[in-house]
């Protein structure tokens, strides 16, 4: 593919920031970072920049930045010419932008199929299901043709966790079984237990499909409720229905032949099958006490896939420190620039430009390079900028990245990353989820008072968010990691308004083909939030000692393992 250069669209304007860092000591050194951090300035992030880059990768053009599709594929072209234009130093393999990441696609074809088998006569004849109204399925094991035919085991919401003192695998054998389990977790208002009401990792699908496959199992139906899952069963079909991407085998990581969600009903059915009832199964596994139980059921499944290897992209730039002694260390900041792509065979608008989710983030992260490769003098740590891929998919490229990473873990003090923040106005709030788990957050809460931005807590924090984005990716091997949005409180508007437009864009939207640039959209929020990402790039990147986690954090030990 031809790469095309993209110069700056618009003159910088005469504006700087000029930070005010909040130091940590009173020594002599510590005033002097501070004193440098102030002397510093960077061009103030351009509202209309980022608008222009929104509307061209949320353009019909790329197709919705698929991954594995020729629109994935420009969308990274066109990031990687803008970090050059920038004058960027490449971060990826052999001295270019592009970190190359293995990755397969799995098609799951039409002629798949789910039934469900009775032990007896007395539970009734098979039950067919009908891919893509019933269930969902993805071959993990990446081979063509996966054939089951195996007793379901009901294993609750499928967790072992042995901080809390919690085995849903307790007593079985999973090998060569079928797991049924809840999506979501426990009840639990205690926040020493599965962290009170909001979700943990244990709650995410991902994990589900993981934990299942460690246990042996060669199938897992995850059971689809709008309510635990915090988004509809349209959401399952259009991401993962018919086609996923996976990283390439590694040759020792356990996979599914079947790796599947089912609707609520097909759930119910099972459980007539078996003489039980799904609600009260629900009620069981809320127990620590629960044991799993193998129902008189099985699943018999032809899964027939067709494989495509390809070569994903990461998109990574660095501006080089200029402190001799910490020149190694960094600051990363991250996006997807991934979405759903195309759908060649829908009727009517098939392809999902995915504007919001996550043109925005990319918009933002382009608008960061571009000021902080201005910044006089430049910066004591490199500033890392990655545009990821694969995020829809179950943050691959930065599952990859973070395997990869071109300056080790223990010397990156800070992810920040950009996921979906809806151009709609002024925000008058902040959204740092996870932030409070870092040694930053006080930085963070001086920052966020500085512009005026009320520091909001996690509007819903049942739905996990802070697992479903791939600052996620980053804090697993490490790295003092948190996302940054906006909150739900506007300019001109109450926050009932702010939480009227979310839940607006989350059921009419989010992951579908309507997620579209619109010319009405206001982009003096994104700057707002790029500024605030620069403000703390600065703080960061000055600061004398590299951030941490909280003690006691669940990633304070992968950070230890990195020292």
């Amino acid at each position: 593919m031809q790469k095309t250069k993209v110069g700056v669209l618009v003159l910088l304007s005469g504006v700087v920031i000029a930070s005010q860092f909040i130091g940590h000591g009173a020594t002599n050194v510590a005033a002097k970072e501070r004193n440098k951090a102030s002397a510093q300035t960077i061009p103030a992030p351009d509202p209309q920049m980022i608008r222009a880059h929104v509307k061209f990768l949320a353009s019909d053009l790329l197709e919705g930045r698929g991954t594995g599709q020729r629109g994935g594929d420009l969308a990274a072209e066109y990031i990687g010419a803008q970090f050059e234009s920038y004058g960027l130093k490449p971060a990826g393999d052999n001295g270019a932008f592009f970190q190359n990441v293995p990755m397969v696609t799995m098609k799951t074809l039409p002629d798949t199929r789910f039934s469900l088998v009775p032990k007896s006569s007395e539970g009734g004849g098979a039950v067919s299901l009908k891919l893509l109204d019933d269930f969902t399925v993805n071959n993990e094991t990446q081979t063509e043709v996966a054939d089951i035919n195996a007793p379901i085991v009901f294993v609750g919401f499928g967790i072992k966790a042995p901080e809390y003192n919690w085995d849903d695998y307790k007593g079985v054998d999973m090998h060569g079984k079928v797991a049924l389990l809840f999506v979501n977790e426990p009840v639990s208002d205690d926040p020493k237990f599965f962290k009170g009401k909001a979700l943990t990792y244990y709650g995410r699908w991902i994990y589900k499909f993981e934990e299942t496959a460690r246990q042996g199992a060669i199938a897992t139906l995850i059971i689809h409720r709008t309510d635990l899952a915090s988004y509809g069963w349209q959401v399952i079909q259009n991401s993962l229905g018919t086609e996923k991407s996976f990283l390439k085998l590694d040759g020792h990581t356990p996979k599914l032949k079947a790796a599947s969600w089912i609707q609520l009903d097909v759930a119910k059915t099972i459980a007539a099958m078996s003489g039980l009832d799904i609600d009260k199964m629900y009620q069981q596994a809320q127990s620590r006490d629960f044991k799993p139980i193998e129902l008189p059921v099985s699943l018999k499944a032809h899964v027939v896939s067709e494989i495509h290897p390809f070569m994903g992209k990461n998109v990574v730039a660095k501006l080089p420190g200029a402190d001799a002694k910490r020149s190694d260390e960094a600051v990363l900041y991250t996006a997807h620039y991934d979405h759903l792509g195309i759908h060649p065979d829908a009727p009517g608008d098939n392809i999902y430009n995915g504007a919001v989710d996550n043109a925005t983030g990319c918009g933002i992260l382009l608008e960061l390079a571009r000021v902080w490769s201005m910044a006089k003098p430049a910066p004591p740590r490199s500033i890392l900028f990655a545009a990821v891929t694969g995020e829809e998919q179950g943050l691959l490229g930065s599952e990859f990245l973070g395997r990869h990473l071109p300056v080790p873990a223990s010397k990156i003090t800070l992810d920040l990353n950009y996921d979906a923040l809806p151009p709609i106005g002024d925000p008058e709030e902040v959204d740092v989820s996870g932030a409070e788990r870092t040694t930053f957050y006080p930085e963070v809460e001086a920052v966020a008072k500085s512009l005026g931005l009320a520091i909001r807590p996690d509007a819903h924090p049942e739905a996990g968010h802070y697992y479903r984005s791939d600052h996620f990716s980053l804090a697993r091997v490490g790295v003092p990691s948190f996302s940054i949005g906006e909150g739900q409180k506007y300019k001109g508007h109450d926050a009932a308004w702010g939480e009227a437009q979310s839940k607006d864009y989350v059921d009419h939207h989010y992951h579908q083909p309507s997620d579209e640039y619109r010319a009405d959209w206001d982009f003096t929020g994104l700057a707002k939030m790029t500024q605030f990402g620069v403000l703390l790039g600065q703080k960061a990147a000055s600061a004398l000692a590299l951030q941490s986690w909280q003690p006691g954090d669940e990633f304070e030990s992968a950070r230890k393992k990195t020292d």
